[in-house]
């Protein structure tokens, strides 16, 4: 397997928020370097998971189902990808958002 290159080296990562555990997101994210269009709270499933799942809208089925696509990262990494997120981080496990222009994200669910 090829090694992912990140969009952004370590040496980039800022703390932009108070540490809040891990999450998954794809690579759309990370390594294509796409915002977040969608992401979901839902029950953690580890020790220290947040819950938070993010994609950029664009993943197909396939895509996500391929375990390569995915990894779990500290949340604040993910903040440096795409700080929109920040303001909706403390929102409870079953919602769900999708960006509906620029900065703004609207409840799904």
């Amino acid at each position: 397997m090829k090694e992912k290159e990140f969009l952004l080296s370590s040496e980039e990562i800022r703390q932009l928020i108070k540490p809040m555990g891990s999450c998954y997101a794809s690579d759309k994210i990370t390594v294509d370097g796409m915002k977040v269009k969608y992401m979901y709270r839902e029950q953690p499933v580890f020790s220290g998971d947040s819950g938070w799942r993010f994609f950029s809208g664009t993943e197909t089925q396939e895509y996500v189902d391929d375990e390569n696509n995915l990894m779990i990262y500290d949340l604040n990494t993910i903040v440096n990808y795409d700080p929109a997120i920040i303001p909706f981080l403390e929102m409870d496990t079953g919602t769900e958002l999708e960006r509906s222009s620029g900065d703004n994200f609207i409840i799904i669910n």
